[in-house]
């Protein structure tokens, strides 16, 4: 199910702190979501890593 926003309600999804913020801060916010992204990915190849493991050990015994 798409969902369909329009600019002015994403806007006023926007907290104000993150309005309000420093460029050293949003520097910061976008470090964390960026490793936050690095972690997921990590995590979606780590579960293909298993599940190719664990197929092939069943296809041995």
């Amino acid at each position: 199910m798409s969902m369909d926003l329009t600019i002015q309600q994403i806007a006023e999804g926007i907290p104000k702190s993150l309005l309000n913020a420093t460029d050293k801060d949003l520097e910061g916010f976008q470090k964390i979501i960026d490793e936050t992204i690095k972690l997921r990915e990590g995590h979606r190849n780590l579960q293909k890593m298993i599940k190719t493991f664990s197929s092939s050990m069943i296809q041995r015994s």
